[in-house]
């Protein structure tokens, strides 16, 4: 169940800096935080279905947000994970369209949903909130781009490589050329990361174990040689 917590204004709210509402105006930004619901949400619920109709905006304040597509064998392919100051699901909204993916809660969360009428408005009237926002779908269409070239040019190693590095350049901490990932996924979320199978992901996690690439703790995963997997990634950005 959701469960709606006092609702701190957006002007106070510490994830607003990694957000595209970091520099609203302050009529904007008032408009915004008087209208949006600020609530709680636990591991495993759901924010909204694929097909079904956007009627706002989510702002992650804090949790980590899975977007996926299930396939007809019904395996996740995930798109992205949203973390705080992350948006989700204005693509769909500004493109007045049914999602096109499902967005689950992978960590707790606490989340911001703004309403269709305000976020358009806000979006209409502020031009450095409307630059910005295209700035971020012109990015977003770029992932996908490279994320279609690796699937078809890169091998399930490379993949599986690549993927730990991002996953250490948005959630590690620590730092150097070793970082712990400070999120928890299970197999099949890495699979569906990679598009791959379960069972391949834990061979080859096995396998970097055993070449010193990396560690298992449980569920969590140290990276103990990123220059080895950008080696092994082939990436060179």
């Amino acid at each position: 169940m959701n469960n709606p917590v006092k609702n701190t204004p957006c002007e106070l709210c510490l994830s607003r800096k990694f957000s595209m509402f970091s520099d609203l105006g302050e009529a904007h930004l008032c408009t915004v935080s008087d209208s949006k619901n600020f609530i709680s949400h636990k591991k495993g619920q759901i924010l909204y279905y694929e097909n079904t109709k956007p009627l706002g905006v989510f702002c992650v304040n804090s949790g980590v947000v899975k977007i996926f597509k299930t396939a007809s064998n019904g395996k996740e392919q995930i798109i992205r994970l949203a973390k705080k100051g992350d948006f989700v699901g204005y693509t769909s909204l500004i493109g007045e369209e049914a999602y096109s993916t499902t967005a689950t809660i992978v960590e707790d969360a606490k989340i911001c949903f703004v309403p269709k009428e305000v976020f358009l408005k806000v979006l209409g009237e502020d031009n450095n909130f409307h630059r910005r926002l295209t700035q971020a779908l012109c990015h977003d269409m770029g992932v996908m781009e490279s994320k279609l070239t690796d699937a078809t040019q890169k091998s399930i190693r490379e993949r599986l490589a690549l993927a730990l590095l991002k996953l250490g350049d948005s959630y590690g901490v620590d730092g150097g050329n070793k970082q712990r990932l400070d999120i928890t996924l299970t197999r099949e979320e890495i699979a569906g990361i990679v598009g791959t199978a379960t069972e391949t992901v834990i061979r080859l996690l096995s396998e970097f174990k055993k070449d010193g690439l990396i560690d298992l703790q449980g569920k969590k995963i140290l990276l103990l040689d990123r220059k080895g997997l950008a080696r092994l990634s082939d990436f060179y950005g």
